[in-house]
């Protein structure tokens, strides 16, 4: 069957053409009917079959129906409303979604956008503000602006839940319920699941008609005939060395370890980096730009091994992926089936590789039981397993509640030394900025008071009213207000003003004598006006420059006939006060 018998329009068939797809996978050819009659969908599909086309194909083609017979508004008017919503678990694989919905419709006048936590949400609101044709959210991110009002549901047609099962292993159930209460009741329901437990199905009854198309195309307990299983015994301390000699000695392109906690996907990218092997992880408590970052460095093959928890994982779509590695068994028999989805993507070859110590021995059969079949085991490799009593259940909660204080206590220890050396240094700026403020005032000593002047002496205010009619005579040009511009005419010796204080002050001690000097102030005033006087600026310190060495000008002693007061004067200017030569000018010119 061809994506033409699907009755496919011909915009979606050039851009499918274009994606090189050339045949629909058996979920497409299951679902893409049903959904173009408008039929609600429930379906239990596994990861890499091509369940993202599976319903993005027909809800474009039914919103563009839609468009023919009621054009959408013009990019001028008025924003258009959400007609259709898809929530997704996990922010990678929200993206992944919204970047198929482009591929799909990029011949198709609608619009796509795309809501998750863990970034600024003010690009997105920008986005939703324009209106959208196609919503595709996080559940947390979509209720936190709902709840601003930047986002209304009560005009979705077609509301589609992917992942069903992993929101309800991830905690966002009751978020789920509220998405539901705001959207209308007569819509479009599709419900995509790789797994059907029992509070999903509540969820599927409770929004999906009774007319609804029930597919299964990979039930939970079958995998991916395409993959090769395959299990390893191993000691949980050799996991690490078992982990870097099959990336040594095995032609392994590229290849995703998923681990069980987020500690541990940093430790296991840490000695990966340590033995010369590429690596990055990816998990919850990492932001947004730093696992995409790590993603699209795995992607373009510039890390060769990712590291991630089964929930930062959710979403990821790599091309050519061959290689899983299941560093930790998972305790949930479904979540094994969601690791080894990543490889094998739509039929491909792919290879999923399990390290198993003696107390995962259990959760290893209660997979073997889910998926009916048998792993082989792998005992050719250098690390076989030595322990051969399974530790008491107790007993290893125990072992992890410890493992998980031990990381706790350093993280708390890192933050301490953190904030020590922080206090160190707000100490050390607090002591230097104490011992600044010391310096002026020790310097500031007490002011003394002047001896009483001689007879005849001014005080400080005679003087001062004496240097201002002085300075309004120069203003006015009169020269008898400044008696140094008499010319030789001068006053008596007994007239001149200070010349009675002279005489008074012969008999007196050295301090006395500087402190009562006719006409000039105390030395408690002298140094307030030496407080109050600017600073002197600094000289200007030259530097040549070599390669503008013909273009600068030089100071130096025999510029023409200047004077050298004027050299001096001239020399305290900067080069860019400097009139620029002839030569640098040519230059700008050309």
């Amino acid at each position: 069957m061809t994506f033409k018998e699907l009755h496919i329009i011909e915009p979606i068939l050039r851009a499918l053409k274009a994606e090189g797809y050339a045949e629909p996978t058996p979920i497409q050819e299951q679902a893409v009917p049903s959904v173009l009659t408008g039929r609600d969908l429930l379906a239990c599909a596994q990861t890499g079959t091509g369940k993202t086309a599976a319903f993005a194909v027909p809800v474009l083609q039914r919103l563009n129906a839609e468009n023919q017979q009621r054009p959408a508004p013009p990019d001028g008017g008025k924003a258009r409303k959400i007609r259709a919503l898809v929530l997704t678990p996990t922010r990678e694989l929200a993206l992944q979604i919204f970047d198929s919905f482009r591929a799909y419709g990029r011949f198709l006048r609608l619009r796509c956008c795309v809501v998750f936590g863990g970034v600024n949400q003010n690009n997105q609101v920008q986005a939703l503000k324009r209106g959208v044709d196609i919503l595709v959210a996080t559940p947390g991110r979509l209720n936190d602006l709902i709840g601003q009002g930047f986002i209304q549901l009560d005009q979705v047609e077609i509301f589609v839940l992917d992942e069903a099962d992993r929101m309800l292993d991830m905690g966002f159930i009751n978020d789920v319920k509220k998405v539901i209460a705001q959207i209308p009741q007569e819509k479009q329901t599709l419900l995509f699941s790789a797994t059907i437990p029992p509070e999903i199905q509540e969820i599927a009854d409770r929004v999906l008609r009774a007319d609804k198309a029930v597919i299964e195309v990979t039930p939970s307990a079958t995998t991916v005939e395409a993959i090769s299983q395959q299990v390893c015994y191993v000691d949980r301390p050799n996991k690490p060395k078992l982990l870097v000699h099959l990336l040594k000695n095995m032609d392994i392109p590229s290849a995703l370890v998923f681990t069980r906690t987020k500690h541990g996907a940093d430790r296991v990218a840490r000695q990966l980096q340590k033995a010369d092997i590429p690596a990055h992880s990816i998990h919850g408590d990492k932001s947004q730009g730093a696992r995409q970052a790590a993603l699209e460095a795995f992607k373009k093959g510039n890390v060769r091994v990712l590291v991630a928890t089964d929930i930062a994982a959710r979403g990821i779509d790599i091309e050519d992926l061959t290689y899983v590695f299941n560093f930790d068994i998972p305790e949930v028999p479904e979540t094994y089936v969601h690791r080894i989805g990543r490889t094998g993507r739509a039929g491909q070859a792919g290879t999923a590789i399990s390290f198993c110590e003696i107390n995962e021995a259990a959760d290893l059969k209660a997979i073997e039981k889910t998926i009916g079949k048998t792993i082989p085991v792998l005992t050719d490799h250098p690390y076989p397993m030595q322990e051969t009593e399974a530790v008491p259940k107790a007993e290893l909660q125990r072992q992890r509640r410890e493992r998980a204080a031990a990381y706790a206590e350093q993280a708390r220890e890192a933050k301490q030394k953190r904030a020590g050396k922080s206090k160190q240094k707000a100490e050390s700026a607090a002591t230097k900025a104490a011992a600044g403020a010391e310096k002026p005032a020790a310097a500031q000593q007490p002011k003394r008071q002047a001896s009483p002047a001689a007879p005849g002496a001014q005080t400080p205010k005679a003087q001062q009213e004496k240097n201002r009619q002085l300075q309004a005579g120069k203003k006015d040009g009169d020269p008898s207000a400044n008696p140094r511009r008499q010319g030789k005419q001068q006053a008596p010796a007994q007239d001149r003003p200070g010349a009675q204080a002279q005489k008074s002050r012969k008999g007196q001690p050295a301090a006395a004598r500087k402190e009562s000097r006719p006409g000039q102030p105390g030395s408690g005033e002298r140094a307030a006006q030496s407080r109050r006087r600017a600073p002197r600026p600094k000289p200007y310190e030259y530097r040549d420059n070599s390669r503008m060495k013909d273009d600068i000008v030089t100071y130096a002693q025999d510029w023409g006939s200047a004077s050298l007061g004027s050299l001096r004067q001239d020399g305290r200017k900067k080069p860019e006060d400097q009139p620029l030569s002839g030569n640098f000018i040519g230059k700008i010119n050309k």
